[in-house]
């Protein structure tokens, strides 16, 4: 895979061994990566960064996920990228206030770094297509 091929995906979480773990099996299944320890880190890698994907953990501190979320939502530039919740947070309620916030979908640790890499290329195709769509073309020569 090329570099101008490898999605780039942002990891927001506050554990430095979650962040290696992730990052490990994201690297190893082609993909960039970017870490940031906080949503207040991650909202300010994004201002210089070029990324297809977002996995946030929701309990951090100083800005937890889902208020990371909602910021990100807020930037038009940031409105179709993929943003996937892998936390330990399972429960309905959580997952519908995840939703609520924007988040595309939801990922429960433990995850299983093969499976966390095919749903991150998913979605990244999923988003491009989108991007990519007649409508949106129309849009942007308007």
């Amino acid at each position: 895979m090329t570099e101008a091929m490898r999605p780039t995906v942002l990891i927001v979480d506050d554990s430095p061994t979650m962040r290696g773990m992730i990052r490990k099996a994201l690297t190893q299944g082609g993909c960039q990566v970017l870490e940031a320890h906080d949503g207040v880190e991650g909202l300010d890698m994004l201002q210089s960064a070029q990324i297809q994907a977002i996995l946030t953990d929701i309990n951090m501190p100083r800005m937890d996920g889902l208020a990371f979320i909602r910021a990100v939502r807020q930037d038009a530039r940031f409105a179709r990228v993929p943003i996937l919740a892998l936390t330990t947070e399972g429960e309905a309620d959580v997952k519908a206030a995840g939703k609520n916030a924007g988040a595309t979908g939801w990922i429960v640790k433990p995850f299983d770094p093969k499976q966390l890499c095919e749903v991150i290329g998913m979605v990244v195709r999923r988003a491009a297509s989108l991007n990519q769509s007649p409508s949106n073309k129309k849009l942007e020569g308007a």
